[in-house]
Order: C-alpha cells, then sequence, then structure tokens
C-alpha cells in the first residue's frame, strides 16, 4: 500500500493517530522502532536541526524538500511535512506540493500565515485573507500527482482574529479541498471543542510543549473528536537539554566513563543505522563477482 493511502486511512481509522515530531532521518529511524504508524516533521525542527535557526521562513523550499527525502528513505512511515506558507503564491503552492511530493512525503500541511511566517506558539502572527488561502487550498490540489496525497490546511487565525474567524476560515478551507483541518494555538479546552464541532472533517491537534494549548493525551484528544494528535517539537527539545547536559560533562570531566547509562551502545546504533545489513549486502555481491569470475 502506498505511503499517502496509509496515511490517509489512518486519518480517518476510529483510533486517533499519534504523530511524533522527527526532525532528521535519524529520528524518523527511532520513531518506526518504537513502533508508531507514521511521523511528522514540523518547521520549527527543520530549521533548527538544518540552519540552527527559528521557523521564521528562511528554510527554502529546496533545502525543505532535500530534507524531507532524505527522511522519506529513511523510514518506511509516512510522513506529514510542514509546507509552511506553501513558499509563496497559488503558482508557488503547486509547486511545492508536487516538489514534496516527489521528496515521498504521504501528506503536508499549508498555514495561512503572510509570508515571512512565525512560528504557531510564538507572538507577532498575520494571516492573509481566507479567499486568498483558499485559493492555495484549491491550488495545492489540483498540483497533486497522487489523489490520495493528504492537503492539511492550517489557519493561525486565532492569535490574530479570534477563535470565530478560525473556525469560518477551516470551514471555508474544507470547502476548498483540503482532506483535513489544523486550527492552530487554541488557549482552552472549550475552544478546542468548539473547533471540532463547528467545523466538521478531520481535524489535527497541536501539542507544543511549553506553548499556548492545553496539554493533551492521545486519548483525550481522541474523546473530544481529533483525528491526529502531534508532539512537533518534543525530540528537538529533548537533544538540546541531553546535548547541553553532555558537552558541560565532557567540558568539565574530559571523558565519557561515568555515561555508560546515558549513551546506547555502540553496537546498538550501528544496528539501527543498518551497518551489519549493509556489510551482508557487500559481501554478496562480492562473492557472486567472484563466482563469476571463477566460472570464466
Amino acid at each position: 500500500m502506498r505511503k499517502t493511502t496509509r496515511l490517509r486511512r489512518l486519518m480517518e481509522a476510529p483510533e486517533i493517530l499519534r504523530l511524533p515530531g522527527i526532525h532528521d532521518a535519524l529520528s524518523a529511524k527511532l520513531a518506526e522502532e518504537a513502533g508508531f504508524a507514521a511521523v511528522g516533521l514540523g518547521g520549527f525542527p527543520a530549521t533548527g536541526t538544518l540552519l540552527a535557526e527559528p521557523d521564521s521562513s528562511q528554510l527554502s523550499l529546496s533545502e525543505l524538500a532535500e530534507h524531507l527525502a532524505r527522511i522519506c528513505d529513511a523510514t518506511s512511515l509516512p510522513v506529514l511535512a510542514d509546507a509552511d506558507t506553501g513558499f509563496g503564491n497559488v503558482t508557488n503552492t503547486a509547486r511545492t506540493v508536487r516538489t514534496l511530493e516527489r521528496a515521498g512525503v504521504a501528506g503536508l500541511f499549508i498555514e495561512d500565515q503572510v509570508f515571512p511566517k512565525r512560528c504557531g506558539h510564538t507572538p507577532g502572527k498575520a494571516v492573509v485573507p481566507p479567499a486568498e488561502m483558499a485559493a492555495k487550498i484549491a491550488a495545492a490540489c489540483d498540483a497533486r500527482h497522487d489523489p490520495d496525497l493528504l492537503i492539511m490546511a492550517r489557519t493561525d487565525a486565532i492569535a490574530v482574529n479570534g477563535l470565530d474567524d478560525a473556525i469560518a476560515r477551516a470551514n471555508l478551507y474544507r470547502e476548498a479541498g483540503a482532506d483535513a483541518l489544523f486550527v492552530e494555538a487554541p488557549a482552552t479546552i472549550d475552544d478546542m471543542r468548539r473547533i471540532v464541532a463547528e467545523a466538521p472533517g478531520l481535524h489535527m491537534t497541536n501539542m507544543v510543549d511549553f506553548g499556548m494549548s492545553p496539554a493533551l493525551t492521545g486519548a483525550e484528544a481522541q474523546a473530544m473528536g481529533f483525528a491526529c494528535i502531534i508532539w512537533p517539537v518534543t525530540t528537538i527539545l529533548a537533544q538540546v537539554k541531553m546535548l547541553r547536559d553532555l558537552f558541560a560533562r565532557l567540558k568539565d570531566d574530559d571523558g565519557t566513563a561515568g555515561l555508560a547509562d546515558r549513551l546506547a551502545p555502540f553496537d546498538d546504533y550501528t544496528r539501527l543505522v543498518g551497518l551489519p545489513r549493509l556489510r551482508e549486502r557487500e559481501q554478496a555481491f562480492l562473492d557472486h563477482a567472484a563466482a563469476l569470475a571463477d566460472g570464466r
């Protein structure tokens, strides 16, 4: 089954889809090893990983696509990608969809912020007129080659115009063709319930650590009616904390003797990235070539 079809079925299933936010190919492989059914890549961890910069439209489409291609090659899981604002107008949005589809994503979401955008849980956001965003969604749906490629519409209007406008926009974007909806940064549980009740469709909720929205478990989000829950920045925040602690320890102690319980064994890492399988494959080709040479 195609990854696009798998993601769509996971979104439509009665059980909520739990998406760990990943930031690179290795974290995607670890999420697959942990047993997740799909993964998501947000702009915040992608920009942080590649540029060590904030999520403020600094990452180009080509850089994002190359990063996603590596991730999609590294995992058999469907990947839901943050496509930012579509990187421009309707024409740019169509090209963005075609580019990320070639990279291997199973779905993507486009937001209605102005360019350059800001992280969804930071202040100072502004949104484009709803009709402009609806046109981008229509262009995105028209541009996809695979009809199962999931197009999700995100609105950041709560922070700018309030919840009523965000719900109205979500409904408009669904009418424009969006397969799923993502109303960013609701401030209360009641707001979250209103979103699901008043904008029919498949909804994703965004669990940003230390963010503006109430923290939910997957079961709590499912009970509210959400189809998908994502923790987009948790892995990158965990990595920052872990590496800070590690670098402080190395700087002070100049060694790793006391870190055995905090490090994966080297053999475990080489197994994770497939070194034994790679060596076996190399040897199989060498043995085959040797057999051919002996038979000449």
